[in-house]
């Protein structure tokens, strides 16, 4: 993920071409000219859009749609009353075998993390990016709105891997979800949606990395990426 410009030979300057050897080798360092220019208008333009081209904004504008359409549809099911955490663990428990059961399904429960809200609260405190050979690459929590300032390099064909450290509170977090979207030149080159799982809530925080990863190599993979994660 490291950035480079694309290297240009002008065939005038090598001995013993002939006339036309020239005019080919020109002709292709002006195409090399007009392309490097594409690459780092687009370039310019993702950072301004903060990570997200225009071309790309529609589908992005699409994808939560069909977010919020799955999010309408779950509402729309009766799946009966909510109740807190402290509710639940309360409710039968006079009964043993339910007792066994809650404690056994949601294990060493701080109580201390329980709050009386029915929706569960997950607080980011750190995102790395780690690499083996070089210092952990911490990015700054809140993230921030001007891209410029969360830029960083990785050497093409590099190995890293994402570590997360989050808090969980007031009650359980069910299928939590880590998406991650990454532009080239204007262009969405990775659009990555994991499951993390489901957490209980804890006064401890919660470490999770995800597998490892390498960046891309070769001449068409070096640039600058835009990346925007949720």
């Amino acid at each position: 993920m490291s950035s480079a410009a694309v290297g240009t030979f002008s065939a005038s300057k090598q001995i013993g071409f002939n006339k036309n050897e020239t005019k080919a080798g020109e002709e292709e360092e002006l195409r090399d000219e007009k392309n490097k220019k594409f690459i780092d208008d687009n370039d310019e333009e993702a950072i301004n859009n903060g990570g997200k081209p225009h071309d790309d904004q529609h589908d992005e504008q699409e994808e939560e749609d069909d977010d919020d359409a799955k999010l309408k549809s779950e509402k729309e099911l009766d799946l009966g009353p909510q109740f807190s955490l402290k509710e639940q663990l309360e409710k039968d428990k006079d009964d043993e075998s339910l007792r066994r059961w809650k404690e056994q399904l949601l294990g060493s429960v701080d109580m201390s993390a329980v709050g009386e809200s029915k929706e569960p609260e997950v607080k980011i405190l750190s995102l790395s990016i780690v690499s083996p050979g070089r210092p952990d690459i911490i990015l700054p929590i809140p993230f921030v709105t001007k891209p410029k300032t969360c830029l960083f390099t990785l050497k093409e064909g590099s190995r890293f891997r994402l570590k997360f450290t989050f808090n969980v509170s007031n009650n359980i977090v069910s299928g939590l979800k880590y998406v991650n979207t990454v532009w080239k030149t204007g262009i969405r080159v990775d659009n990555t949606k994991l499951m993390l799982g489901t957490f209980s809530p804890q006064k401890e925080p919660y470490t999770f990395e995800l597998e490892e990863e390498t960046t891309p190599s070769g001449l068409f993979a070096r640039g600058s990426y835009a990346v925007r994660t949720k």
